[in-house]
Order: C-alpha cells, then sequence, then structure tokens
C-alpha cells in the first residue's frame, strides 16, 4: 500500500471514529498532495517521497503557525496546530539524529577536502543531496558550520 492509499485510508477510519484533529490534518493533507499533483503543465501521481516532501512542508507549516499563535497567547491554536502537526508527523520517516549527521557531514567534509567556513556551500549543496527527507536541514547546516568552524 502506497503512502497516498494509507493517508486515505486513515482518513476514513478517523472520520468513522469521530477524531476531528485527525479529520481535519488528513483532508488538509490531501488537498495538499491533489494541489502538488494538479500543479506543473501535466496532472500527475506524485511518488511516495514526493508526497514525503508534501508532508515535510505542511508540518513546516505548522509550525510555523505554532509560533505566531504563541506570539498572539492563543494557546486555544496553539493547541489544534499541534495536534495536527503530530497527525502529519506519522507519516514521516525517521529524521537522523545530531549524532548521524555529525558523522555523514565529517565523511563528507573528509571527502570534498573542505578546510574551513568558505567551503560551507560545497559540503552544504553533496549533504542536502543525499539527505534530503531524512534530515533536518537547517539542524544540517549547524553542523555543517560548527564542524568547518573547528578546522
Amino acid at each position: 500500500m502506497g503512502l497516498k492509499e494509507k493517508i486515505d485510508a486513515d482518513l476514513k477510519e478517523a472520520m468513522k471514529k469521530g477524531d476531528k484533529a485527525r479529520v481535519l490534518a488528513l483532508r488538509s493533507l490531501k488537498t495538499a498532495i491533489m494541489k502538488a499533483e494538479k500543479s506543473g503543465k501535466v496532472a500527475r501521481e506524485l511518488s511516495d517521497q514526493e508526497i514525503v516532501g508534501v508532508v515535510m512542508k505542511e508540518v513546516k507549516q505548522r509550525q510555523d503557525s505554532i509560533r505566531e499563535y504563541e506570539k498572539a497567547r492563543r494557546e486555544d491554536l496553539v493547541g489544534e496546530e499541534r495536534a495536527e502537526m503530530e497527525v502529519l508527523q506519522a507519516y514521516l520517516p525517521r529524521l537522523m539524529t545530531r549524532e548521524e549527521i555529525e558523522a555523514r557531514a565529517s565523511e563528507v567534509i573528509a571527502e570534498l577536502g573542505a578546510a574551513g567556513p568558505r567551503d560551507m556551500g560545497k559540503v552544504m549543496k553533496r549533504l542536502m543531496a543525499e539527505l534530503k527527507g531524512k534530515a533536518d536541514g537547517s539542524l544540517v547546516s549547524q553542523v555543517v558550520k560548527e564542524l568547518l568552524n573547528k578546522q
């Protein structure tokens, strides 16, 4: 069963159970997936990897909303967004830990012969091509910056 089919099945189950937060999150996700499929010149079916990208984008939107609602002291809306974000995160693969990122970043830095902060772009380009969807980009950037500043 593909990721899209799993989302459809989970939506039906959530509707039967009356789980409002789950239904809202999954409907929003399905809409985002349909928009992504219809964007471009020709409508097409997204691969599971592309759907993971859509889910990541939806999670990021929830995180941004949570920050804004916290600034506005709207705890009621923060709770709703957190509940939806938790539902969406279940469809993401496990992200790499900081230690795993450090290990791989150290290998790439050695392979490329990076000698300092000026090589950050070269290292990030190579790492992000490999780790896209497997690691948080801001954490990868932070780790690479720390490792290159040590050299």
